[in-house]
């Protein structure tokens, strides 16, 4: 498991080892120069005589750079530091001219930027070093305008755009991040204005959680962490579940166990309009490894259900996790102004009760609470509180909508650009898990917060989402009890859920598009997989 930490976490683990004498500079700056000369050895050969250009600013992060272009600089590279602030690190500018590095004072020539860019853009690797983990709000003044500059010279790449991956070849710059890139959001993932957007960062002590949470997670190329010997005891503000870690916690029945045991899951999904999202939410159930699934809902919609999966059971019992909502009309702005879709064939009624009897609060309900998985127009259908075990699976759309139908005045793109802020937001207005869908998807639950880059591109696909859905309810119901007990478990069940959901699309067709019924046919492939290894 990856685990963030905020800046002021960070900064304040530093201090005693900082105190102590310990040479972080150093360590850090020779691990950067490493993998520097990994990637530049990898991509042209023989590293002697590769151009580099290191961007320094004024803060710890300019001296790492710095100091790392020493290191290169002594192994034979070319290497130029460009300064931008005039407050620059001096040990490290001395260190760098020593071993032969070429040094420009930009700040005291703002004219030759257009060398700056020109020489830039013809370097082998560049090296972004420019502002450090404690600073806020976008890039200023001359750093604003060098980044700014620089991206769009490479490749006419813009400061906002996903970063390049390796296999395009010598053309452009191999952009290295020093620490962070410079101008996200260290702590939240924000991008409030440019960012060069990195090939590799290089990260000191531990991951900061804009490497990890959209939209800034699309800039950061590969994060490699470099353990300088930080110690930090508290709770990560931002987690990211590994395939070892679902690996691990993924329950596999023994020779004891049979359905029940395995978990039963309720479904209410779809409408006579919407059937697909009845039979691709109950198929990735079943695929996902649910001991049985129950359907509810029209007559009609059930036979096409059953066409498609006739393990799945039409008949009323017990459930341990119920999924309400997927091709469901309504939502939550709907639900507010009291309109009830007279198309829903009844799903309105029946998600109501499975809401109540998955919160424990129907009558003759036997067993108890059980978790829920609540999408689309079941978003609607809520309380004004729901327990932690409920978790809410909106887009950035829906999630806009239950946020205004509770008061927030929040438009789409707020959400689009700070997810965790406002996912964070809705899980404190309902008390519900909230996992807000994406191309990084964010799990906000009580004190734990995740973020799963695990599907490619193509996953932004019709019916994915129903998917996403019966596989949550499967792994909901298999662990049932233990959710319901411990609040912070439902985050990281949704959070192994998408895990294996965005694994599954790259093994449905690697590199290319998928449906989304090829995706939950490729749950059971991908569980075996992650499940025969550890």
């Amino acid at each position: 498991m990856l685990s963030a930490w905020n800046a002021s976490d960070v900064r304040a683990a530093e201090e005693p080892l900082l105190a102590a004498g310990v040479p972080l500079m150093e360590r850090a700056s020779f691990a950067l120069a490493t993998h520097v000369l990994r990637d530049v050895a990898a991509r042209r050969g023989p590293v002697r005589g590769a151009r580099v250009v290191v961007l320094a600013g004024a803060g710890n992060n300019g001296g790492d750079a710095l100091h790392a272009g020493a290191v290169l600089a002594g192994r034979g590279l070319a290497v130029t530091a460009v300064l931008v602030a005039e407050r620059f690190h001096v040990p490290g500018r001395a260190a760098l001219e020593r071993a032969g590095g070429r040094v420009v004072e930009l700040f005291a020539a703002p004219a030759v930027l257009s060398a700056v860019v020109e020489e830039a853009a013809r370097a082998d690797a560049l090296l972004d070093g420019l502002v450090g983990i404690g600073a806020r709000g976008p890039l200023r003044s001359l750093a604003g305008d060098v980044v700014g500059a620089i991206s769009g010279a490479v490749e006419g790449r813009t400061a906002l755009e996903i970063a390049p991956t390796p296999s395009r070849g010598g053309a452009a710059p191999w952009v290295v991040a020093v620490d962070v890139p410079s101008g996200i959001g260290v702590d939240d993932g924000a991008v409030p204005g440019p960012v060069l957007a990195a090939d590799r960062t290089v990260t000191f002590g531990a991951p900061k959680p804009g490497l990890l949470l959209p939209p800034a997670a699309a800039l950061t190329g590969e994060v490699t962490v470099v353990d300088i010997g930080l110690r930090l005891d508290g709770p990560p503000a931002a987690r990211q579940l590994e395939p070892v870690d679902v690996a691990r916690s993924w329950p596999v029945p023994g020779p004891a166990d049979h359905k029940y045991t395995r978990g039963v899951v309720g479904v209410v999904a779809g409408t006579a309009t919407y059937p697909g999202a009845a039979v691709l939410t109950t198929t990735a159930a079943v695929r996902a490894g649910a001991g049985m699934v129950r359907y509810r809902g029209s007559e009609a919609v059930g036979r096409a259900v059953l066409a498609a999966r006739p393990e799945v059971v039409t008949a009323a019992g017990r459930v341990q996790s119920w999924v309400v909502g997927p091709g469901v009309p309504g939502g939550p702005e709907a639900a507010h102004a009291g309109e009830d879709d007279g198309a829903d064939d009844g799903q309105h009624e029946r998600g109501r009760a499975g809401l109540a009897a998955a919160a424990g609060r129907l009558a003759g309900t036997a067993g108890g609470p059980v978790p829920a998985v609540v999408d689309a127009g079941g978003l609607g259908l809520l309380d004004d509180a729901s327990p932690p075990w409920f978790v809410l699976t909106p887009h950035a759309g829906e999630l806009t909508a239950l946020l205004r139908s509770r008061g927030e005045d929040v438009r789409r793109p707020d959400v689009e650009a700070e997810p965790l802020r406002w996912a964070g937001r809705a899980h404190e207005l309902t008390g519900a898990t909230v996992l807000l869908k994406g191309g990084v998807t964010v799990v906000v639950g009580p004190g734990v917060a995740y973020a799963q880059a695990d599907g490619p591109g193509w996953l932004a696909t019709a019916g994915a989402g129903d998917v996403l859905a019966g596989v949550l309810g499967a792994m909901l119901a298999a662990r049932s009890r233990e959710v319901v007990e411990r609040p912070a478990l439902a985050a990281e069940v949704a959070a192994a859920a998408a895990l294996v959901h965005g694994r599954a699309a790259h093994r449905a067709n690697p590199g290319g598009p998928v449906a989304a019924l090829d995706v939950a046919h490729a749950v059971p492939h991908e569980i075996a997989a992650l499940v025969g290894g550890r």
